[in-house]
C-alpha cells in the first residue's frame, strides 16, 4: 500500500515537472512590452513616460 502511494506521488511530481517546463504563450510579447530604459510595462502604442519631458 505504501509503495502504491509513493509510486503515485512520484508520477504526480513528474507530471507537474513536465507542465512546469512548458512555455507560457505570449511571454515573448509581454517581455517586449517593457521599456528598455526603465523596465516598466508600456501600455498602448505611445512612448514610455520616462522618455518624455523631465521636470
Amino acid at each position: 500500500m505504501i509503495t502504491k502511494i509513493v509510486f503515485l506521488f512520484l508520477i504526480f511530481m513528474g507530471v507537474l515537472a513536465m507542465f512546469g517546463k512548458l512555455r507560457i504563450p505570449g511571454a515573448k510579447r509581454l517581455s517586449s512590452a517593457k521599456c528598455k530604459k526603465c523596465g516598466r510595462y508600456r501600455i498602448g502604442k505611445g512612448p514610455c513616460p520616462c522618455t518624455g519631458k523631465e521636470s
